[in-house]
C-alpha cells in the first residue's frame, strides 16, 4: 500500500482555526492525517469513516473518538456521543489514496482487480452489480449525473449490448472496453469519468454530502468553521452553491437601505475563492492537483 498523503493539510488545518480544548468531527477520517494535526494543535475529534479498514488502521489515537459510520450520518453520530455545538468540522471527500492504490477494492482501472467500489464493504451493490444489471437508460443518467461523461448513452448501449455475452468482471475489463467504444485523445483515460460515476452511484456519495452539510451546519456552534475538500466538479459545485446561499449577499431595498437575502443559519466565506495545492504540494503529490479546499463559517 502507498504512503498516504493527506491532501492540502496545512490549509485545511489552518482554516479550522484550532482552539485548544475545541471539538472537531472529521466526517471522512481515512487514515486520520487531518485528525492527527487537529490534536496536535489542542483540538479533540470525533471521526467517522465508513471504511472498516480505515478504522482498523488508524487505532488507538489520543484525543480521537472514533466511529463507523457515514459523514451523512454525522448529526446523528455526533448527538449520541454529545457532541453537539462543535467548534469545527472537516469533510475530504472522494476516494482515498490507500483504496485507489488496492487493487482489491476496484476503485482505479491503474490496477486490475474486481469491478467493486464499495467503500463499506459490508453490504450493498457493487460497480459491477450496476454496470451488469441497470438498463440503459439508467446507466446514461448514472455517466450523465455522478461523471458528466462525453457519450453517456453510447458508452450506457454498448455496455448493456457486451455484458448479455460477457458480464463484466474487473476493472480493466470495464476501463479497456470504454476505450473500445469512444478512442482515447488527449491525457485523460476516457474511462476516467466513468469511473468516477459509478463510485459515487455505489457510496450514494451526493446524497451524502448533502446530508453532510445540511446537517454539519446544524451541528456547528456560533464561530464554528465547515472546511471541505473535493476533487470533483460536481463535488465544489454543490459546496461552492451550499456555502453561498447561506452567506447570502446585501441587496438594496427601493425605499432605501438595504436587507440580507440568504438561507438561515447565516455564514461567513472564509476563502473567498477556493484553496487550490501549492506547486510544491502537487509535484509531491499529483493527487492534490485537483483537489480544492473551501471554508465557511458559522455566524
Amino acid at each position: 500500500m502507498g504512503n498516504h498523503i493527506p491532501v492540502l493539510l496545512k490549509d485545511a488545518v489552518d482554516a479550522l482555526a484550532v482552539k485548544a480544548g475545541g471539538r472537531y468531527v472529521d466526517g471522512t477520517l481515512g487514515r486520520a492525517g487531518h485528525t492527527k494535526e487537529i490534536i496536535a494543535r489542542g483540538g479533540m475529534v470525533l471521526g467517522i469513516d465508513r471504511d472498516e479498514q480505515a478504522i482498523r488502521e488508524v487505532g488507538d489515537v489520543a484525543g480521537l473518538t472514533v466511529v463507523r459510520g457515514r459523514h451523512g450520518d454525522l448529526v446523528e453520530i455526533a448527538n449520541e456521543r454529545g457532541w453537539s455545538d462543535v467548534d469545527g468540522i472537516l469533510l475530504d471527500l472522494g476516494v482515498s489514496s490507500p483504496q485507489l492504490d488496492e487493487a482489491g477494492r476496484g476503485f482505479s482501472f491503474l490496477r486490475d482487480g474486481p469491478l467493486d467500489m464499495r467503500m463499506d464493504r459490508s453490504g450493498g451493490q457493487s460497480a459491477a452489480d450496476i454496470v451488469n444489471f441497470e438498463s440503459a437508460e439508467r446507466l446514461e443518467e448514472i455517466f450523465r449525473e455522478f461523471g458528466e461523461v462525453p457519450n453517456a448513452r453510447r458508452i450506457a448501449r454498448a455496455i448493456v449490448a457486451e455484458r448479455i455475452p460477457r458480464p463484466f468482471r474487473t476493472t480493466i475489463d470495464l476501463a479497456d472496453f470504454v476505450e473500445r467504444v469512444v478512442g482515447r485523445r488527449g491525457a485523460h483515460h476516457p474511462a476516467t469519468r466513468v469511473f468516477q460515476a459509478l463510485r459515487m452511484e455505489v457510496n450514494g456519495e451526493m446524497g451524502e454530502l448533502e446530508r453532510a452539510l445540511e446537517g454539519g451546519l446544524k451541528l456547528l456552534k456560533s464561530g464554528g468553521r465547515f472546511a471541505v475538500i473535493t476533487f470533483e466538479s460536481l463535488t465544489d459545485r454543490t459546496v461552492k452553491r451550499f456555502f453561498a446561499r447561506h452567506v447570502g449577499k446585501m441587496v438594496s431595498l427601493q425605499q432605501g437601505g438595504e436587507r440580507w437575502e440568504g438561507e438561515e443559519p447565516k455564514m461567513r466565506a472564509v476563502t473567498g475563492k477556493a484553496v487550490v495545492a501549492s506547486e510544491e504540494e502537487a509535484d509531491l503529490n499529483p493527487r492534490s492537483r485537483s483537489a480544492k479546499l473551501r471554508v465557511a463559517e458559522k455566524e
